[in-house]
């Protein structure tokens, strides 16, 4: 009989079988519901050791999670699903999430939104896990100390291998699958059947991107520049460039003078930046953004390749839709100037993401989202918000998506 390793709560092998049953069984105090108080508190109760100064300063990607799990946060997410006059929200059921394993605190979000809706969930963690990860498993187990019964019964996070039986029987016994990375990964989970009722929520390779004004940056105050640089930083370098949400390629809008004049002051205050945070950049990792930057130059998309140190590079590209969207090594940034923000419309696809922005207002912004007209483009949000994670994601309402609707007429 396959088995799993249990993370959190922590302990040893379980069958899978027994897991299922586990979580499937109604806790003694009553099922699970919608804002139900039990996970309310333990959420709140483990944001707060997130944010605790030690733990802020060794993962700062932590400290957006623990804000995130605030309580005033929380009551913004339930307000979204709130009953309704001949309408209520119920549980899903069984929510089984299939995280990535280069994003590895990425499941926190997720399944914490899905246990606000009252699921019961397993969340897979990669034996990979390490770091941060490692961190947010420490503070949920040293929570549970404190938690509800139903918490450790009904939210269970488990390590296994490449298994195919476990994961297809997670999948026969959910509600609802969530499933986040690679085209390849998404594909490969979704071989596995789920219920005649129960449906995927995918999330599968996406590319993102950031536009900046060029007369916007030049005439910002340097306060703000700084603060953007830091903000351009945050969202490339946390999680080396690898999420979805991080920008890959940058577009400069405006007259070329402005575009350079700007282009050289953010490098600048970039350089600072790193200086000052200096992030790990190996010897491989290295060699690996020149195969890829000289690549881009090899197929004809790129014009010109410049390397400030192993942790920054960035790449002319020879037009604004030879964007590469594939990941091309931490601190890797291909740029194009273009004359107006529309003009990046056409440019757009359903893969495209997040854009950041810096120097707009919101008419030019809407503007523009009017113009992609949903072919892409998920998420607009200012530069430094790229990996603040919201409740609604890639196009989808997570909290309504973790929640099913009983409808009620009288006569």
């Amino acid at each position: 009989m396959s088995k799993v390793i249990e993370r959190f709560p922590v302990g040893g092998a379980i069958a899978v079988d027994d897991l299922v049953d586990a979580l499937r069984a109604t806790p003694q105090d009553g099922p699970l519901t919608v804002g139900d108080e039990r996970v309310v508190d333990f959420l709140v109760a483990f944001a707060r050791r997130l944010l605790r100064p030690a733990v802020a300063r060794r993962y700062p990607e932590l400290a957006s999670l623990g804000f995130f799990l605030r309580r005033g946060e929380i009551t913004k997410a339930l307000a979204r699903v709130a009953d309704e006059p001949g309408q209520l929200r119920f549980p899903r059921g069984l929510v089984f999430h299939v995280p990535p394993a280069n994003v590895d605190t990425i499941f926190v979000y997720s399944w914490a939104l899905s246990a606000l809706a009252g699921n019961a969930n397993v969340v897979r963690i990669s034996s990979r896990s390490a770091g941060a990860a490692d961190a947010v498993l420490g503070a949920l187990n040293d929570t549970l100390a404190e938690a509800h019964p139903a918490v450790r019964q009904t939210q269970r996070m488990v390590t296994y291998g490449r298994d195919d039986a476990v994961t297809a029987a997670l999948s026969m016994a959910a509600d609802l699958r969530v499933i986040w990375g690679g085209d390849r990964s998404v594909s490969e989970i979704r071989r596995h059947p789920l219920p005649p009722h129960a449906r995927d929520v995918t999330f599968p390779d996406r590319s993102s991107f950031t536009v900046i004004s060029a007369t916007g940056w030049l005439g910002a105050p340097a306060a703000d520049r700084d603060a953007a640089a830091l903000g351009f930083y945050n969202d490339a370098y946390w999680f080396d460039q690898a999420a979805c949400a991080s920008p890959r390629t940058v577009y400069w809008v405006g007259e070329a003078a402005d575009a350079e004049a700007a282009r050289a002051d953010l490098l600048a205050r970039l350089r600072t930046v790193l200086d000052s945070k200096r992030p790990e950049v190996d010897a491989a990792m290295a060699v690996e953004k020149r195969v890829a930057t000289y690549g881009l130059a090899v197929e004809g998309l790129a014009t010109a390749i410049h390397f400030d140190g192993n942790d920054l590079a960035t790449v002319e590209l020879t037009g604004p839709g030879d964007i590469p969207r594939r990941w091309l090594g931490v601190g890797t940034f291909p740029q194009a100037r273009i004359d107006a923000l529309t003009d990046l419309a056409p440019v757009v696809v359903r893969r495209d993401q997040t854009m950041t922005h810096f120097g707009f207002t919101g008419e030019e912004l809407a503007a523009f989202a009017r113009a992609v007209a949903g072919r892409g483009i998920d998420r607009i949000v200012p530069l430094g918000d790229a990996l603040s994670f919201a409740a609604t994601w890639d196009g989808y309402d997570l909290m309504r998506e973790f929640t099913r609707i009983t409808t009620i007429i009288t006569r």
